[in-house]
């Protein structure tokens, strides 16, 4: 295919901080390589979100040993990142084993900009003590990205115990009136725990673009 099919936008970590992420999941291979031949040509770095492993296989070998790639949150980065260093300010709680994927997407993109963080799994509201044993420690933080399917009640639960910022992303887990995770997504909108933010279903990057314009917003100390 042509390059020209191809438009990314490199000077978005100069307008925004962060880089243009590659939804990779409706892209075939062809624009796939483009993408990452016109990242070499310009020395760039890339987040992808969404790649599959079946569209990882199927790349150039040259191009693919390049990508650091992680199954669970389908993600990868291609060419050099800032390695996370120094303590976690951030906390990213997952309910239970199932929201996993959505956990990790956060967890990844915040590595992919040298932001450490704490994963905290498997503390739904079914076994209550698991996030109670944690609030002190997670008192600490600056923010939480809650991970939550179900009935998404984990969110308003945290947010009602610690002073941080709470970040809610409903997950697709769930069947019947979960509904694809829109009964999660209503209950965090319509939580009654003050502040709480909330992001689409399943935007696990979306929650951590989030918690990075947040974390510079108080080191600059523009408000």
């Amino acid at each position: 295919m042509s390059r020209g099919d191809v438009n990314l936008d490199f000077r978005r970590r100069d307008r925004l901080g962060f880089d243009e992420a590659i939804l990779c999941g409706p892209k075939s291979a062809a624009q796939l390589v483009s993408i990452l031949e016109q990242a070499d040509d310009r020395d760039a770095s890339l987040l992808l979100t969404r790649l599959e492993s079946t569209q990882l296989e199927v790349l150039p070998e040259a191009l693919r040993v390049r990508i650091d790639y992680d199954p669970v949150s389908r993600t990868g980065f291609y060419g050099d990142h800032v390695a996370p260093r120094g303590e976690p300010r951030v906390g990213v709680l997952t309910a239970g084993t199932s929201d996993a994927t959505v956990g990790r997407e956060v967890i990844r993109t915040l590595e992919y900009y040298g932001e450490p963080s704490l994963d905290v799994a498997d503390v739904g509201v079914a076994g209550l003590w698991r996030l109670l044993d944690r609030v002190e420690e997670l008192r600490k933080l600056a923010a939480l990205v809650v991970v939550a399917g179900m009935d998404g009640a984990l969110p308003s639960v945290v947010a009602g115990l610690v002073p941080g910022v709470v970040i809610s992303v409903p997950t697709s887990v769930g069947y019947g009136v979960a509904a694809g995770g829109h009964a999660a997504l209503h209950s965090a909108l319509a939580s009654c725990a003050p502040g709480v933010v909330v992001v689409n279903i399943d935007n696990g990057y979306g929650a951590a673009c989030a918690v990075l314009r947040v974390l510079r917003c108080g080191a600059t100390g523009a408000g």
